[in-house]
C-alpha cells in the first residue's frame, strides 16, 4: 500500500497492519465483530499472493 493517509476502521486497520507485517495466510469464520477484518484480507490477499480460506 503506497504511502500516504487512510481512514480506516479499527478491523481494517488490524488488517493492513498484519499484511504490512508480513501475514500471507488467513483462515477464518464470518462471525461478528470481526468480519470486517475477513472481507479486507479478502480482497487485499489478491494484491499480495496471500491465501485466504
Amino acid at each position: 500500500m503506497p504511502l500516504g493517509t487512510y481512514y480506516f476502521s479499527g478491523d481494517e486497520a488490524v488488517a493492513e497492519g498484519a499484511i504490512a507485517a508480513g501475514c500471507r495466510y488467513y483462515g477464518g469464520y464470518p462471525i461478528t465483530p470481526s468480519s470486517e477484518i475477513m472481507e479486507r484480507i479478502s480482497v487485499r490477499f489478491k494484491d499480495v499472493q496471500g491465501i485466504f480460506m
